[in-house]
């Protein structure tokens, strides 16, 4: 959802998407979406660009692998 955040514009989500790998239809299409955050990251076109293979190699660490240790 950060990154969906920080692109504001359709024109810089529609760009974004192209460079991760998104043909034209799929792009445009999810960059013009208007519902909430967490539901346009929740199609299948932003899971399969933003996956978390590819946020660990930008170098983001993912929360899922750490276990809490509760003492």
């Amino acid at each position: 959802m950060e990154f969906w955040k920080k692109w504001k514009r359709v024109r810089t989500r529609y760009r974004n998407l192209q460079k991760l790998g998104l043909n034209h239809n799929d792009a445009f299409m999810t960059a013009k979406n208007r519902k909430g955050y967490w539901s346009v990251v929740n199609t299948r076109t932003v899971k399969t660009a933003l996956s978390n293979q590819r946020q660990e190699k930008a170098g983001f660490q993912m929360f899922l692998p750490y276990k809490s240790v509760v003492a």
